[in-house]
């Protein structure tokens, strides 16, 4: 009996000792609850209920001062319109759309409640003010991020949209903050604030500190300053606007220029196959444009073959146009070009036919439609040099895409034997002849390797545009017309007058309108072919010279 009554006290004991284990920690959880939900915490919810939007952007406040790690999550579902509170009870839940309703996550436990109908729910409203509070929150909770990238779009999202706590929270954050760049960001939206401050002596530093600066915002508050009763804040904010100004100008035609040379890259490569077969051969292909097309229509094809990979996709792209137009052009040298030498009018036109049935081909093979070639992640976005100057990375990758395509054409050309004997023939073809060059099979690769290149032009401008039947013909008299200005036959010339004519197309285009200035430019190269009727870089040789 004795060791019956002693299982039964030791089970009495362990029960006791369970009880007692889970009442301390529901005790504790009890209390780091009510710890949690303190009642600043508790009355900024309900200030959130309230219909007048003065008070829900005093409850952001509060909720911020917190410093609750729920804060960041409510204040994100009230800027996406998923905040609720229930009729009934008025519980300040977070809702997620669903078949039968909402989806409901309580916003106090962080427990999921079920779902209820729209009709027994009240949206948290907000306005334009306040969704810029709530962005700016947002952002003031961002600052505690460890990666410096995310705090300084987090200091960028301020701009404009802070209030007197931001700033507060800010100034704190700056005394801890290590990284230069978003230090300097926090500066200057420091500064900016201090322009509204009222105090002439605080106004004065700030417009001496914000000189240089090119964020939006301060120009923008200059530009009310600068009609400023006081005298000497009037006057410093008028000088440091016009510096300002200056600057934006100066990196308005940087910008300008960066497009220019952008359009230009792709009138170089669309021009440049254009340009060898045209000045070895004397072809004047009015399929060019076709062949364009295809190497775009190549990069579309080999992204539905890799969906999952559409970077790579786009590398393999490149050998695979060139190979797809290259072989086509080789075919059309084959059987049309190559019994139509020394006739220019019927090459023109045989060509031109060629082209109809490339396009008529493609909108049997794909449909008339455009189709849209997806951006690798690599090329989104824009490399930002300053708030008034950001480069976008696909522009960038398609210029350094283009010098890296004529550098490798200018070494084919000048290091190998086709290259040699390619210049031999567009010298003296005759000459080539009886030198024992062949000159047929030099016309058939190099027709072949001029279309090659504007199957690569096409990869370019799939990155650009949207791909169709119709993507070549916008490009083919571009084309013709940089090879005329540099010199037919030249890539020197190709490339310096490609660059040349897209500048002076972006240049013009603001004051000109995008038609009017292709006229501009038009009319520029038919009087300057007058004086030079060979281009810039006329060709060399005894050819060139008969």
């Amino acid at each position: 009996m004795s060791f019956f009554s002693l299982k039964n006290k030791i089970t009495l004991v362990l029960i006791f000792s369970l009880s007692l284990l889970f009442t301390s920690s529901s005790f504790a959880e009890s209390t780091n609850l009510q710890h949690k939900n303190s009642e600043p915490f508790i009355q900024a919810l309900e200030l959130l209920q309230s219909k007048s939007y003065n008070k829900k952007g005093k409850a952001i406040e509060q909720l911020v001062a917190t410093k609750d790690e729920r804060v960041q999550s409510i204040l994100e579902a009230m800027l996406k319109a998923r905040l609720f509170y229930t009729k009934e009870d008025k519980t300040v839940v977070i809702g997620k759309k669903v078949d039968d309703g909402f989806a409901l996550t309580s916003v106090l436990e962080q427990k999921y409640l079920g779902s209820l109908s729209k009709s027994k729910l009240k949206k948290v409203k907000v306005n334009n003010k306040l969704r810029g509070i709530l962005r700016a929150s947002i952002a003031t909770l961002s600052l505690s991020s460890p990666d410096a990238k995310k705090r300084l779009a987090a200091v960028k999202q301020m701009f404009g949209k802070t209030n007197k706590a931001g700033i507060t929270a800010l100034q704190a954050h700056l005394k801890m903050e290590k990284d230069s760049a978003v230090r300097s960001e926090i500066e200057t939206l420091i500064n900016i604030n201090d322009l509204d401050s009222g105090d002439k002596e605080t106004q004065l530093a700030a417009i001496k500190t914000l000189f240089n600066s090119l964020n939006p915002e301060t120009r923008n508050k200059l530009e009310i300053l600068k009609d400023n009763a006081d005298a000497d804040i009037a006057s410093a904010s008028q000088v440091a606007l016009k510096n300002i100004n200056n600057k934006l100008g100066f990196y308005d035609k940087v910008n300008t220029a960066f497009f220019g040379l952008s359009l230009g890259s792709v009138l170089v490569l669309a021009a440049i196959g254009l340009a060898i077969t045209f000045g070895v051969m004397g072809v004047i292909n009015m399929a060019h444009g076709e062949l364009i097309m295809l190497g775009a229509y190549t990069t579309y094809v080999i992204q539905q073959i890799m969906p999952n990979h559409i970077g790579l996709a786009l590398v393999l792209a490149v050998p695979a146009a060139f190979i797809v137009s290259g072989s086509v052009g080789i075919l059309i040298e084959r059987l049309v070009i190559r019994h139509l030498y020394g006739r220019p009018l019927e090459t023109l036109l045989a060509t031109f036919g060629i082209s109809l049935i490339l396009q008529q081909a493609v909108r049997s093979v794909f449909s008339p439609l455009n189709r849209a070639v997806e951006t690798p992640v690599w090329m989104a976005g824009s490399l930002e040099i300053n708030p008034a100057l950001s480069l976008t990375y696909n522009r960038l990758y398609i210029i350094f895409f283009c010098l890296a395509v004529f550098t490798i054409l200018y070494l084919i050309i000048k290091k190998t034997s086709l290259g040699l004997s390619v210049q031999a023939v567009s010298q003296n073809r005759s000459m080539a002849r009886a030198m024992g060059i062949r000159a047929s099979r030099v016309d058939a690769l190099t027709f072949g390797l001029g279309s090659g290149i504007a199957g690569v032009a096409g990869v370019a401008l799939s990155q650009l545009t949207n791909v169709g039947p119709n993507l070549g013909q916008a490009y083919i008299i571009d084309s013709f017309m940089v090879v005329v200005f540099g010199g037919v036959g030249n890539l020197w010339g190709t490339l310096i007058s490609g660059f040349t004519l897209g500048i002076a197309n972006k240049f013009m285009e603001p004051w000109a309108g995008a038609v009017l200035a292709k006229i501009l430019v038009l009319v520029f190269i038919i009087l300057f072919i007058q004086k030079r009727p060979r281009g810039l870089f006329p060709q060399k040789g005894r050819a060139a010279e008969s």
